[in-house]
């Protein structure tokens, strides 16, 4: 029999290159393992989109070296409002007292790929890689590539996203959700409407609403504008979408919605779909990681949090384990991430509901939206690497 190995000397393949994977690769480069990621795209990109990075992740990629990154090319929210549509204050996402020590950025993606990209050593990535096929037994798994190659590894990680070709060796794959509504989406130059530095709205309306925050430092601001369909829309975040029919959807918003869709000039429709929580999240030495194994509506903008935090939580595991012991390993970072990212997705369905009431009478609504600060307060002091290090070490 072969020697155990320590967990600095296991194999780690992730197959996909975005947030979730590149955070992970990050994490357990960090713990010493030895990590690949595999990626089917040519290079590494995002869309043209936002992202709020929020207090738990913000932790996480703190802990990753990133902290000073963060603050140059993320944008600080100073002051987050909820609005009716007809731009009357609702609340303050927190009361003023609190501003200092809740820290949101909002990001670009593509800005928040490159930083945790740019961290990683040459030869980590692997682009050009489409995986088509998996298997394992008790010592080892392997992956098989459109182009002809394998891949030989201790553990597997799916963070191949919510189309993940992986999940099925783990579970059977959750059927999409239809959220009754679909969301336009965008960047516009934050000078062309003079957006204040640091302001985040969200004006809604009946069975809508139209989110606002700045990016990339303050140069840019991401909008998304949500609306009902009744549509079979494909999950996909760079589906083109028609200004004009966005400019329609808000006709009757606040002036200052209607000035920044009049600045649009191309933006993207996305169909908003979940999952139901999977009963599983790892089967042997492959494991499921961000949208493969937790598609959240983005309702409380935790999809790239949950991510991070399931990266960090897998390295912090992993760090405690060696190649015997991989499978249990993993069980136990399914178990730790599991629960709680079930409870993200079911307060992003709440939420989606709150903001696109149906009702005329707008006052619980309001009263409920007023108080997001304390009902989020769980997520935000939640501490994915020490949850996952205190379940690993009693697992023992």
């Amino acid at each position: 029999m072969p020697a155990a190995m320590s967990s600095k000397e296991l194999r780690v393949a992730i197959v996909g290159g975005g947030i979730g994977g590149v955070a992970a690769a990050n994490a357990l480069l960090q713990r010493g393992l030895d990590v690949r990621v595999y990626e089917q795209a040519a290079a590494l990109t995002e869309v043209g989109a936002g992202l709020a990075i929020q207090p738990n992740g913000a932790r996480m990629l703190r802990r990753l070296g990133l902290g000073a990154e963060l603050e140059r090319l993320g944008a600080r929210w100073v002051d987050p409002q909820f609005r009716r549509a007809d731009g009357a204050l609702v609340a303050p996402m927190w009361p003023p007292d609190a501003a200092d020590r809740i820290e949101i950025y909002g990001m670009h993606r593509a800005d928040l790929l490159g930083l945790l990209v740019d961290q990683l050593p040459a030869g980590v990535v692997r682009p050009g890689h489409r995986c088509v096929g998996f298997e394992q037994h008790d010592e080892q798994a392997t992956l098989m590539f459109e182009n002809g190659e394998r891949a030989e590894a201790d553990v597997v990680v799916a963070a191949d996203g919510i189309h993940s070709t992986l999940q099925r060796y783990v579970t059977l794959p959750s059927p999409p959700l239809p959220s009754g509504s679909m969301a336009y989406r965008g960047l516009v130059p934050a000078a062309s409407v003079a957006w204040p530095a640091g302001a985040m709205r969200n004006w809604m309306g009946t069975r809508k609403h139209f989110l606002v925050y700045p990016v990339r430092a303050g140069e840019l601001i991401n909008y998304v504008g949500f609306v009902p369909t009744d549509e079979q829309m494909k999950e996909s975040w760079s589906a083109p979408g028609e200004p004009a029919a966005l400019a329609r959807e808000f006709a009757d918003f606040d002036p200052l919605v209607r000035a920044i869709i009049a600045q649009v000039t191309t933006c993207f429709r996305w169909g908003l779909y979940d999952r139901e929580p999977l009963p599983v999240w790892a089967r042997g030495r492959l494991a499921l990681l961000g949208d493969a194994a937790h598609p959240m509506l983005p309702h409380v903008g935790q999809g790239a949090n949950q991510a991070i935090e399931d990266g960090v939580a897998l390295a912090a595991v992993l760090a405690q384990a060696d190649r015997a012991t991989v499978p249990a390993a993993l069980r136990v970072y399914g178990a730790v991430r599991r629960e709680h990212t079930a409870q993200v997705q079911r307060m992003a369905r709440v939420n989606g509901s709150r903001y696109n009431s149906a009702t005329d009478n707008l006052q619980d609504r309001d009263r409920q939206v007023g108080d997001q600060s304390r009902e989020r307060a769980w997520i935000w002091a939640y501490d994915a690497e020490a949850e996952a290090s205190a379940a690993m070490a009693a697992s023992r």
